[in-house]
């Protein structure tokens, strides 16, 4: 039964050729003039990115530098304006708070009073004063009249005396009259001359006392004045009990102050930023100096208005490190010291204070200052 099979299996089994070889036929010469161009453009595309592309970039980045430098920013600025201390000149209670928190208010509005009452009592002494002094100087006036009319009428008596004498002295010396006779008349002479002596002692207090002038006038008399400087004083003081704003600005720091708060005379009560006056101040580095001048050109970036630029110069630069006005200067004589940059404050003036108006004192900025040379123009 096997063999049959084995038949038809090897009647099945038909011879298959074999594959031929496949040579393989070389490309005609037009197509390996056709390829090779190709080869050649990307072998000098690829020197050209390999040497090319690193001198552009060599030559665009020295074209850079020699042409940068012209500005020198720094981040380190900030928004400054004048910020005044609010007291009160007289101390008191406070009776009235006419101004809020964060409040805009012009020069002279009021800000708060104090109570007055003890101050008018003061101004009325003082005015009392002022009238007793101008009195004294007019009895003065009436005692410098009494004191020549007592010279006057000592020195005709002494004149009388005198005249007396001197025939009694005749009379003695012709034998006359006794020589006893005489010391009456004399005696009569020395007290008429200790008369004319207290007078004119007496006159001369009371030019004194009408500051050497007797025809001075009773307010520019010295106790006159004394009096009218009080007088002065004590308005003042009255006056000051209503305080106001010294200039415009925005109050700060005013919901601390309550009616019925005592106050003492030059405690800070309040703060006033005067927005009007507005700068920037721009710590920069001490290696950044270089190059800037008094009136350069400056930009000015505020970090909370990002599209605003603000244009201003260089007012001032300072005149010592920030580190020289320190409370405890810094101690470089040790053996652990580091060198560390330091800063120079420099002062930016604003163009235009209407730009100025939404800044805050404090507010972080930007400065950029042209100095107008490259490092090209530095380097020429």
């Amino acid at each position: 039964m096997n063999a049959p099979m084995k038949k038809n299996a090897e009647a099945d089994a038909t011879p298959v050729a074999a594959p031929k070889p496949v040579t393989a036929v070389p490309p005609a010469p037009e197509a390996v003039e056709a390829v090779a161009p190709p080869k050649k453009k990307g072998r000098l595309r690829r020197n050209l990115l390999m040497f090319g592309l690193p001198l552009v970039l060599a030559g665009g980045g020295a074209y850079f530098y020699l042409n940068g430098g012209r500005f020198v920013d720094t981040d380190n600025a900030y928004v400054q304006q004048v910020k005044v201390s609010l007291s009160a000149d007289v101390a008191g209670r406070v009776t009235e708070v006419d101004v809020a928190e964060n409040q805009e208010v012009a020069a002279g509005d009021v800000l708060f009073k104090i109570d007055p009452e003890p101050y008018r009592i003061a101004m009325d002494q003082a005015e009392a004063a002022l009238a007793s002094a101008r009195v004294n100087v007019e009895q003065l006036r009436v005692a410098y009249g009494t004191a020549q009319a007592k010279l006057t009428a000592a020195q005709r008596t002494l004149d009388l005396r005198q005249g007396e004498f001197d025939r009694q002295q005749t009379s003695v010396n012709t034998g006359v009259s006794a020589t006893a006779s005489l010391d009456a008349v004399k005696l009569s002479l020395q007290d008429a001359k200790s008369d004319v002596a207290l007078a004119e002692q007496d006159l001369a207090g009371t030019v004194a006392a009408l500051a050497g002038d007797p025809n001075i006038q009773t307010d520019m008399h010295p106790a006159v004045r004394t009096a009218i400087a009080a007088r002065e004083s004590a308005a003042r003081d009255l006056a000051k009990t209503t305080v106001v704003a010294p200039a415009a600005g925005v109050i700060s720091q005013m919901a601390s102050l309550n009616i019925g708060q005592f106050v003492s005379t030059g405690t800070t009560i309040a703060s006033l930023i005067k927005s009007t006056d507005t700068w920037i101040e721009a710590n920069f580095k001490e290696t950044q100096l270089d190059g800037l001048k008094l009136g350069q050109p400056v930009e000015v970036s505020v970090d909370a208005y990002p599209g605003l630029k603000l244009h201003g110069a260089v007012d001032s630069i300072g005149a010592a490190t920030g580190s020289q006005f320190a409370l405890i200067p810094a101690q470089n004589a040790t053996g652990n010291w580091v060198k560390v940059t330091q800063r120079i404050t420099v002062r930016v003036k604003l163009d235009d204070q209407k730009d100025a108006d939404l800044l805050r004192a404090g507010m972080s900025a930007v400065v950029a200052v042209d100095t107008g040379k490259t490092v090209l123009d530095k380097l020429l």
